[in-house]
């Protein structure tokens, strides 16, 4: 028996037995010619009675299923026999050529492996989470005098008190906006506070105390950041009752402006618990999960209720199969959600799922602490999860018609174009420039389901035998870098054909004309790939929105009509491509303003080019100083001050 032992937090020990069929390397690949059910068998006699996850793969490599068993040799037994599985679950079978199996020490163990496998690996047999997305928190960073009221995303490394999560930006922007004006917290940048002489506009509008000059005293501010945290944390009604206190205090002795100011604060506090929605009376953490299925889709909603409030919700359209009732697909989402995110005291469901007990004992291992799982039956609670559900399905009912319009979008470009078949997959590419500098090519995707933003790329003109400005040589570049690598893809994966169809694109639309066009068609050629359809879509003249013509090789262009709905979808293409391209170009360029010349320079590090900027105030005077100048500068001698020179003056 081959034993690896993994670098994973609890005791899990990989496990593949070495007999005469495996590989040398003890991947667990069987011999050439045997699959399905008797490769499977092959591994059952070897496996032990333990928890773990166990892996299938297709004949190319391709991680078919992750599943998590009890016992391992139980489940993959069940596997074996040759009836009473469902179509995709045979199908699975009968791909099979190879088996992986992972022991953990306990089924809780198994069942958190196997959402992390699943979310990484995106098996085609397994319900996926499609949306992995971070979500924001509300941050007051403790790691300054004043502490910071902040927006995060990402990993909490930052010395603080983190709340959240919020369902999206726009329910921290607002929740932030009316903390500000409830607490008069700062959210400027520790720079920017250190470098205040006198208070900023935000103090002048009454949206923040200004520790940074003086205007309040640390101490009372520090009190304004725990009041703050209190709210945050569901002290929400006493913290009301404070400030109405204070300012009926400053009302009787007559100290009407400072009333004023508590009066406003208050409604501040008000502001935010009505821009929840629903705040529940009973539930102060708690996470509502609702499902709903129609015509082989799913639609879960998530409800975030912290603090006694709704800090928002998301809709999830996972992948899953037809066969998959509700119950299987809430508890595989459930897992996968939860993977790399904090769990909530409570979690509340729309119908009861499979293995509710383990769910709990996982989630309670992961948090550190007990989590409940449970789809209430009445009060309260229910009303939650009925609120959710309909959610669930006016956002499914909304998605399947917007599937529906798509489908006809598409049905209307294949007759354009006179397409053999429906196109699945368009690429639109564009360039941003300024005279240009700072150059960036835009990739986006489309496909029967809109814009695919996961698979859009960028690309970062890099060669300098490109002269500013030349839109036909960036483009050259961009596309022969996209197209050489999805050949070599194509080379590497030749038998995952399915695989490669996902990636291959059905129409290459290009924003530009004739020239742009043949550009396009000479690099398709030199790749060899001639079949690939290209077209072009220039703006009419003045530039007008619906002028457009559209180019074809060997063919003539030509215009459509104003209100033909595949015009206004080409124009969605061309301006999201646009507007990534921008996008993409302005943080390139942003990115460049925060460099200084002067960390190009070889000897030039922080002491020198602090001493250097200390003399001429800025790189710009350094490039004009003349070598004798900058030899008077504390640290730089004769040789360095030469280098500095000959760098700004080749």
């Amino acid at each position: 028996m081959l034993v690896w032992r993994l670098n994973e937090p609890s005791d899990i020990v990989k496990t593949v037995e070495a007999d005469e069929s495996l590989n040398e390397d003890g991947c667990g690949q069987k011999s050439e010619g045997l699959r399905g059910a008797k490769v499977i068998a092959s591994f059952v006699k070897t496996l032990p009675g333990k928890p773990g996850v166990y892996r299938m793969y297709s004949e190319n490599g391709e991680v078919l299923y992750v599943g998590k068993a009890k016992s391992l040799k139980n489940r993959v037994t069940s596997y074996t026999r040759l009836s009473g599985h469902s179509n995709r679950i045979a199908t699975m079978i009968s791909a099979t050529v190879s088996m992986e199996f992972v022991t953990t020490t306990s089924e809780a163990e198994a069942l958190l492996l196997e959402a992390n496998l699943i979310k990484k690996l995106k098996p085609r047999y397994n319900v996926v989470m499609r949306d992995d997305k971070s979500f924001p928190y509300i941050l007051i960073a403790d790691d300054h005098e004043a502490a910071e009221l902040v927006k995060h995303r990402g990993a909490r490394n930052r010395k603080g008190k983190y709340f959240g999560p919020f369902a999206s930006a726009g329910a921290v922007n607002r929740t932030l906006n009316a903390l500000q004006k409830a607490f008069l917290l700062r959210t400027c940048s520790d720079s920017a506070y250190e470098n205040r002489s006198r208070p900023c506009l935000l103090f002048q509008i009454k949206r923040c105390s200004a520790p940074c000059t003086g205007e309040i005293s640390l101490e009372d501010y520090q009190t304004l950041v725990d009041s703050a945290k209190r709210f945050l944390a569901g002290k929400s009604s006493a913290i009301r009752g404070e400030l109405a206190e204070q300012m009926d205090k400053s009302a009787a002795s007559l100290d009407y402006e400072r009333a004023a100011v508590y009066r406003d604060r208050i409604s501040a506090l008000a502001q935010i618990q009505a821009s929840q929605g629903i705040n529940p009376q009973n539930v102060s953490e708690a996470d509502v999960f609702s499902i709903f299925q129609q015509g082989g889709q799913n639609c879960i909603q998530v409800f975030f209720f912290r603090a006694g409030l709704n800090w928002g919700n998301r809709a999830y359209f996972p992948r899953a199969d037809k066969s998959v009732d509700a119950a299987g697909v809430l508890t595989s989402l459930i897992t996968q959600f939860y993977d790399d995110r904090p769990v909530p005291k409570l979690v509340l469901t729309s119908v009861d799922i499979d293995e509710r007990e383990l769910l709990e004992m996982a989630l309670s291992t992961k948090a550190g602490r007990k989590i409940q799982v449970y789809a209430p039956k009445r009060g309260e609670k229910r009303g939650l999860v009925e609120h959710a559900l309909t959610n669930a399905r006016e956002a499914l009912g909304r998605k399947m018609a917007n599937v529906q319009s798509q489908a006809a979008l598409l049905d209307g470009v294949k007759k354009l174009f006179d397409l053999p078949h429906q196109p699945q997959r368009i690429e639109v590419y564009d360039n941003s420039h300024i005279q240009g500098t700072h150059a960036v090519g835009g990739m986006i995707v489309a496909g029967p389901e809109g814009f695919i933003k996961g698979q859009y790329r960028k690309f970062n003109i890099k060669s300098s035998e490109i002269e500013p400005g030349d839109d036909y040589g960036m483009m050259r570049e961009v596309l022969t870098r996209r197209f050489s690598r999805l050949v070599k893809e194509h080379d590497d994966d030749r038998g995952d054909e399915e695989s490669l169809a996902a990636h291959w694109p059905d129409i290459v639309l290009i924003d530009g004309g004739p020239g742009q066009l043949s550009v396009v068609k000479a690099v398709m050629k030199e790749l060899g790939l001639g079949d690939v359809f290209v077209a072009g879509v220039a703006k009419g003249p003045d530039r007008d929105a619906g002028r457009e013509h559209i180019y074809l090789a060997g063919k003539k262009p030509f215009m459509l009509e104003k209100r033909d709905p595949v015009l206004y979808y080409i124009q969605r293409l061309r301006d999201e491509a646009h507007r990534f391209a921008i996008g993409a170009h302005r943080a390139r360029r942003k990115k460049a303003i925060g460099n200084n010349p002067l960390d190009e320079i070889a000897g030039i590090g922080p002491s020198r080019k602090k001493a250097l900027l200390r003399a001429f105030g800025s790189a710009r005077e350094v490039s004009r100083a003349s070598i004798t100048d900058l030899m008077l500068v504390e640290g730089i001698s004769q040789p360095m001050a030469k280098i500095v020179f000959e760098h700004f003056n080749e």
